[in-house]
């Protein structure tokens, strides 16, 4: 279903209502998917500051978030205390045992959880999510398997994409817009 709104198709808007989690890969979804390093071999990543936000707002609407990627990085490890993230799992190369044993911990079943990846790793985890996401970047293989790709990149907003569509097909999309514009946000 590339590039159509999830709101737009009421069984999937249906799914969407029941997230209570939301996993994320790191490198394709929230970077670009490049990676850069310094001259002493420090990796330096670019993550949007927009993504972060959504995640944050995601959380005060109860909606938990995971990041579970397939490189270690004390980036992601960063930007993730930065986000108030607490779910972090590096250097993993499949990605949906990671996400059965954290559903578990966490009392959730599968169907309440979307996943968002771009890559061969996350096949599993876009395939048994309650709702399967992957990004525009990703290869048309991985796409195929996804029930919605986002219409941003990587690195270019995907989780705040998700976030706001998450929020408003939860019902909490009005109430976060009257927060900020009563000043209490």
């Amino acid at each position: 279903m590339p590039h159509t709104s999830p709101l737009q198709d009421p069984q999937l808007n249906a799914r969407l209502r029941r997230i209570r989690l939301l996993a994320l890969d790191v490198d394709g979804v929230l970077t670009d998917g490049q990676l850069y390093f310094q001259a002493d071999g420090i990796e330096i990543k670019a993550f949007n500051v927009q993504d972060g936000h959504g995640l944050k707002l995601l959380k005060r609407a109860g909606i938990q978030v995971a990041l579970i990627t397939g490189r270690e990085s004390p980036t992601v490890t960063h930007r993730a205390a930065a986000l108030g993230i607490s779910h972090v799992f590096q250097g993993i190369e499949k990605k949906l045992p990671v996400l059965r044993e954290l559903t578990s911990r966490l009392g959730l079943e599968l169907d309440q959880v979307a996943y968002c990846g771009d890559d061969m790793p996350d096949v599993g985890a876009i395939r048994r999510a309650g709702v399967g996401i992957s990004v525009p970047n990703a290869p048309t293989y991985i796409q195929k398997h996804a029930d919605w790709v986002t219409e941003r990149s990587g690195g270019q907003g995907v989780a705040r994409e998700i976030a706001d569509t998450l929020l408003r097909s939860q019902g909490h999309w009005d109430a976060v817009v009257d927060t900020y514009l009563h000043g209490a946000g």
